[in-house]
């Protein structure tokens, strides 16, 4: 809301005066009796107006810059996360693997050993 403020604030200081096709046209009468004192005021107010712009335009150079370096420090976490989560991923596999595995062995042995118990047992 604030910005909003500033922002209308800064461009009716940027833009008073102008009208369209340049600052504001003299009468053709009157061309000739501008006098140095006006000519001074309008030298500042477009000196004050190019100040304005070189600011604002710092001021969106350096956010820019801000949000660059911003989005290169997430595009960094985000690739360092993709090789923790394949890490994990891999991690997983071969427990998994290795569980089945762990899984068939174990029910290999039962089997055996029931049947080796069965098999004492009817004898």
């Amino acid at each position: 809301m604030m910005n909003a403020r500033r922002d209308r604030a800064t461009r009716s200081a940027l833009f008073d005066g102008i009208e369209e096709g340049g600052i504001r046209a003299a009468s053709p009468y009157s061309s000739h009796e501008i006098d140095e004192q006006e000519n001074e005021r309008s030298i500042d107010g477009l000196q004050d107006r190019v100040n304005l712009l070189k600011r604002i335009s710092g001021d969106i150079h350096e956010e820019a810059e801000t949000h660059n370096r911003m989005l290169d420090r997430m595009g960094n976490d985000m690739d360092s996360s993709r090789g923790v989560l394949a890490g994990t991923m891999d991690k997983f596999k071969m427990v998994f693997e290795t569980k089945s595995s762990r899984r068939m062995f174990s029910l290999v042995v039962s089997f055996v050993v029931i049947f080796l118990v069965v098999y004492y047992l009817t004898k």
